[in-house]
């Protein structure tokens, strides 16, 4: 991992809401997607190595239907894909202190917008350990996904706070560019990178070098524990 990598970039100002993207930012299971994803492709005939960046952080269907391969029904493939992902959890595990960080956060303040349907998105942070959350925004709740940032506009219209007012927790550029076009601020997450990533303006390892505190009036802000 390079230095950059390592940097805590926090803002000074305080938020409404928090909104969380899922695969790579609360929880790692790159290993789990990449071995399906991974079979898939070289079923296709694809260059494996080259896809596997490709589909990360897009909703199953976006990433195939952007592929425009002959013969195959988009949605029906999606299908595919999603049941070799949820029967295959194994090494899925939380990004470091995701637990206590989440578990701080006000009621009502926080959600997840991830790509991956709601079965998915169930296995996966049930096989993290992280509860299911009160305000979950998967893929069908929207009708265009990341980088579109309708899922991000659902999840701080169901926080009842406006996009301006609201840190959105990322990791990957899709997900970063549908955070920012939201009108939200963006952390990235970069625990599960080894390499930079750009866009957002703040940005953390994971969350056990960062705690919240919670004004009287809901307002939360970030301190370093550094």
């Amino acid at each position: 991992m390079s230095v950059s990598q390592n940097v805590i970039v926090l803002p000074t100002r305080g938020y409404r809401g928090f909104l969380f993207d899922m695969d790579g930012t609360i929880l790692n299971s790159i290993a789990s997607a990449e071995r399906v994803w991974g079979r898939w492709a070289a079923e296709q005939g694809l260059d494996v190595e080259k896809f596997l960046p490709f589909m990360h952080g897009k909703r199953g269907i976006d990433t195939i239907t952007s592929l425009n391969l002959p013969g195959l029904d988009p949605a029906v493939e999606a299908e595919k894909v999603l049941r070799g992902e949820i029967d295959d959890v194994e090494g899925i595990v939380q990004i470091p202190g995701a637990a206590e960080f989440l578990a701080s956060l006000p009621a009502g303040q926080w959600g997840v917008v991830t790509s991956s349907p709601l079965e998915l998105a169930k296995a996966r942070l049930a096989a993290a350990g992280l509860a299911i959350p009160s305000m979950l925004v998967t893929a069908e709740d929207v009708t265009i996904g990341k980088p579109d940032p309708q899922g991000y506009r659902l999840g701080a219209k169901r926080l009842g706070a406006d996009p301006s007012n609201v840190m959105v927790f990322e990791d990957v550029p899709a997900g970063i560019k549908a955070g920012e076009a939201a009108g939200a601020d963006v952390m990235v997450i970069t625990a599960t990178h080894t390499h930079d990533v750009e866009g957002g303006h703040f940005r953390i390892p994971d969350y056990t070098g960062v705690s919240v505190s919670v004004a009287n009036d809901g307002v939360i802000t970030f301190q370093s524990r550094a």
